[in-house]
């Protein structure tokens, strides 16, 4: 159990390498999620192309936030609600080491953050 409910995120640029980095901690629940949702949409328009790395490993993450961190990632776009004109979004997710554990093979697979 964490201590503090509240979810902190941390954006790192890298425009040389064409890569931005969203990190959160604390819980991502299905409500939380839209304001992780807002701070990617952010990075994501800040250049064409750029790659989204969203690491929730040092999170506690709803399986249902999960599972929608991974369609993002499986459909290359935001929810429609954050992001209405659809734009291509390049996103990986890392997950904590503990997530997927028993989980259907025919999901995308997720990087594991040591």
């Amino acid at each position: 159990m964490f201590l503090n409910d509240k979810l902190k995120v941390l954006v790192r640029l890298d425009l040389e390498c064409g890569e931005a980095q969203v990190a959160a901690q604390g819980n991502v629940t299905a409500r939380s999620i839209q304001a992780l949702y807002v701070v990617m949409k952010r990075a994501n328009h800040l250049r064409e192309g750029l790659r989204l790395v969203v690491d929730v490993s040092h999170a506690h993450v709803e399986p249902s936030a999960l599972e929608q961190l991974r369609e993002c990632s499986e459909t290359h776009h935001l929810p429609r609600s954050i992001d209405p004109q659809q734009s291509e979004c390049n996103v990986r997710v890392l997950a904590p080491a503990n997530a997927g554990k028993g989980a259907s093979s025919r999901r995308a697979p997720l990087a594991a953050a040591a």
